[in-house]
């Protein structure tokens, strides 16, 4: 197998890989990287999690470096991303690669103050990596031109299209440089992709690894036929073993009753929806990338973009709507090859819904009928001692952001309040020997507090009425 130095990959950026552990090409890198290096327009295609980012990252970096000095508002590259997560995520992978060349980035999107953003761009930057709604907002303020721009990325393409971002994305591609060379990743491609694709990318060549059409053969998926009323009470058993646990809702609402469902019962929980401001969704993201949290309960915001290592296992609480959604939300575990187990809860009414969405995914799922709240195959899927360790421990609160994006002043709170997702501590049932504030342990130590008598399957009255009701 070719290495990255086989790839043309520079040195420079190859020890940089390597100080972070990354020694071989994925497929999609190994696919992409002559032509991105020799500055081809390209079209990749593969699936969430097979090492999109660095497949653009390095082509960037490589063909910026020893360039000219970025001048005031006139980046020398951007990149695109659908969501804020995403956008702060490949920032974070950007910034060893950028170091070791001497460049500097700065991320841009909304629901945050824009004054940063614009101090940056004022003083220079050499790569924007952005939302396209704050963006045009900050060119259309004269704070920024795209008329510099030598390298122009789009990620997570089709994404953009689920969202409506294309028109958007259609406006600020029109306005980089027709000569710059332009990298466009998705994960699947339909008619509005194929568009943008002859309208903007000269010559193109394209290649495909991992499609997102294809199961990843390390994953392996369940299907578990339950009564609606025990839903709660079997996630929370899957979500009490150790290991790390994204569970998808369909709803913004449904989320946060998940969420606060859980910490009840004890199981340290964070939540990501669109209801939450930026900080918010930072700070709970944090709590769990530290191990504070073990569970994230989310909408499809987080199905794209989202990395976090060692997620163990993706539980569907609410079936998605559609196949690509059952993609990539079971995307975020079995990254890199990684063995994980994706979970779907289905009632009887979805039976018939749940046959269609895994023929249509290309997956002959294991389906277990489960009759009250226990049952061996939880601890198949979920091994390891059950153990609640109570709500994640409590933070400052974040602002809420103004109609103009600039942060709003914190409202007090009473010191026993506690962050998005998480359950007051009045709220919580005492345990021996535990505090019900106690922060949880990271790591798979996490849950270090002992186990409530009878386990969550005791619970009964968790009901999961109004669990996937509201807006999405």
């Amino acid at each position: 197998m070719s290495s990255f130095l086989d790839l043309g990959v520079p040195a420079r950026l190859v020890g940089i890989l390597a100080d972070l552990g990354i020694d071989a090409p994925t497929p999609i890198q190994a696919a992409t990287l002559p032509d991105s290096l020799s500055g081809r327009d390209l079209l990749g295609r593969g699936r969430t999690g097979s090492g999109k980012t660095y497949a653009f990252l390095l082509p960037l970096v490589a063909r910026l470096t020893d360039g000219p000095r970025a001048r005031p508002t006139a980046p020398r590259a951007l990149i695109l991303a659908p969501t804020r997560e995403l956008v702060a995520q490949i920032d974070e992978a950007l910034a060893p690669l950028a170091r070791a060349a001497g460049l500097s980035s700065r991320t841009v999107f909304g629901g945050v103050g824009q004054h940063p953003q614009v101090a940056a761009l004022r003083r220079g930057v050499d790569i924007v990596v952005a939302c396209p709604g704050r963006l045009e907002d900050l060119i259309g303020q004269g704070h920024c031109t795209l008329a510099g721009v030598a390298v122009t990325v789009l990620d997570e393409a089709d994404h953009m299209a689920d969202l409506g971002f294309l028109p958007s994305v259609r406006r600020l591609l029109a306005q980089t440089p027709r000569g710059g060379q332009r990298l466009l990743f998705s994960a699947t491609l339909d008619r509005a992709i194929d568009a943008l694709v002859r309208q903007f990318l000269v010559d193109p060549v394209t290649h495909q690894a991992d499609s997102v059409q294809a199961p990843v053969t390390a994953m392996s998926h369940h299907v578990l036929h339950v009564d609606r009323e025990h839903r709660v009470p079997i996630i929370a058993d899957l979500t009490s073993a150790p290991g790390r646990t994204v569970v998808f809702t369909r709803t913004k609402h449904g989320a946060k009753a998940l969420a606060r469902q859980l910490n009840r019962t004890g199981v340290p929980t964070v939540e990501l929806h669109g209801n939450l401001g930026q900080n918010a969704r930072t700070r709970n993201l944090e709590a769990f990338h530290a191990g504070r949290a073990s569970a994230l309960v989310a909408t499809d915001i987080a199905a794209r973009g989202i990395h976090v290592d060692d997620v163990t296992l993706v539980v569907h609480a609410d079936p998605p709507a559609e196949h690509k959604a059952y993609l990539h939300r079971s995307g975020r575990t079995a990254r890199a090859g990684n063995a994980s187990t994706v979970v779907t809860m289905m009632t009887t009414e979805q039976v018939r819904d749940v046959r269609a969405l895994t023929r249509a995914a290309g997956i002959v799922p294991t389906i277990t009928r489960i009759h009250g709240t226990t049952h061996p195959m939880l601890t198949e899927l979920a091994p390891g001692e059950r153990v609640l360790s109570g709500p994640v421990e409590a933070v400052p609160p974040a602002a809420s952001p103004s109609r103009s994006g600039t942060p709003g002043k914190p409202r007090r709170r009473r010191p026993q309040q506690r962050a998005a997702g998480a359950t007051p501590a009045a709220s919580t049932p005492k345990r021996s020997g535990s505090s019900s504030s106690q922060p949880a342990q990271q790591g798979s130590s996490r849950r270090a507090g002992r186990r409530t008598s009878g386990g969550p399957g005791s619970r009964g009255g968790h009901s999961a009425a109004g669990f996937s009701s509201g807006r999405r």
